[in-house]
């Protein structure tokens, strides 16, 4: 039975080595993104060879695993996984298969998975390039956005986030949560106790991060790092509505100072919100990666 412990920092060192080894494309194959929502989805990390195991306990629910991570052979971890469940006395089912893993289950256990797309849950990735240059016509809108920025702001600075900078960035973003709580919905309070995990954090994570001055106050922000060899994720963004342009303005400025060295940019996902879906459409995503949860079953019927 695998022994599943509560994921603490101490555990980055180890983990970000396996996650990176498996080169996986979504936002679930990160340290950071498992630790900033622990809390939430009551996730705890297992170690079996060469690969990390996220599961998540939440009360009430039966305990769903992140397709393992990793490098050798997946088969072993698998077989673990499925004896851990049987012990427990639950199925197995997994929170999120990616699309190579949904076809290893299928050969692995023919008709023995069924398969629900997230389809809310797929993450957008898009041209690193086109994030930075925003050429083209699709993207004139955006270039727009930032010119009336600059207009306005002409004193405005992008700038690393530093110790000296974060208790700013953390009461411009207590400010955002104020704007934005009569758009509130299932997933606000969640996405708040995720952010300012990252922010108490933010330094021992070692994370990129990246604010927006204007007026000599911040008015926007964004933290990420490198996800595998040639994507680049964007855990977090946030910008004042009452500031025009702020969004296109720190979404550019961030990928010009920290995705240069990479062909992707991955903004994870939408979690079903219609005006942050309409959004993250609008820059015009490169591709979608697909997720499917996947439950273990005595046989599936034909």
């Amino acid at each position: 039975m695998l022994s599943f412990q509560d994921i603490r920092l101490s555990d980055r060192p180890w983990a970000d080595k396996l996650f990176r080894m498996g080169n996986n494309n979504s936002e679930e194959y990160n340290f950071s993104f498992s630790y900033i929502w622990k809390e939430v989805f009551a996730y705890k990390a297992a170690r079996m060879n060469d690969y990390v195991i996220i599961g998540s306990f939440k009360p009430g629910h039966p305990p769903a695993y992140l397709f393992p991570a990793g490098s050798g052979d997946v088969v072993p971890v698998l077989e673990a996984l499925k004896n851990t469940a049987d012990e427990m006395g639950d199925p197995l089912v997994f929170y999120c298969v990616l699309a190579p893993h949904k076809k290893l289950l299928e050969a692995l256990y023919p008709g023995r998975f069924v398969f629900m797309e997230l389809t809310d849950y797929y993450d957008y990735v898009y041209s690193a390039e086109s994030l930075i240059t925003l050429s083209g016509k699709k993207l004139h809108s955006k270039r727009n956005h930032i010119n009336r920025f600059k207009e306005y702001y002409p004193d405005w600075s992008f700038e690393p986030i530093t110790p000296k900078d974060l208790p700013e960035v953390m009461e411009m973003n207590e400010k955002w949560h104020k704007e934005n709580e009569i758009y509130r919905d299932r997933t606000f309070d969640d996405e708040v106790m995720s952010v300012d995990n990252a922010m108490h954090d933010f330094f021992a994570l070692g994370m990129d991060g990246g604010l927006l001055r204007a007026g000599g106050k911040v008015v926007a922000f964004s933290m990420g790092e490198p996800l595998n060899t040639d994507t680049y994720l964007v855990h977090i963004e946030k910008a004042l509505t009452e500031v025009p342009g702020a969004y296109s303005m720190i979404n550019q400025q961030f990928a010009s100072h920290y995705c240069v060295d990479f062909l992707y940019i991955n903004r994870e996902d939408d979690s079903g919100n219609e005006g942050l879906r309409k959004a993250k459409r609008s820059y015009r995503p490169l591709f979608m990666v697909e997720k499917y949860a996947a439950k273990m079953v005595d046989k599936v019927s034909r």
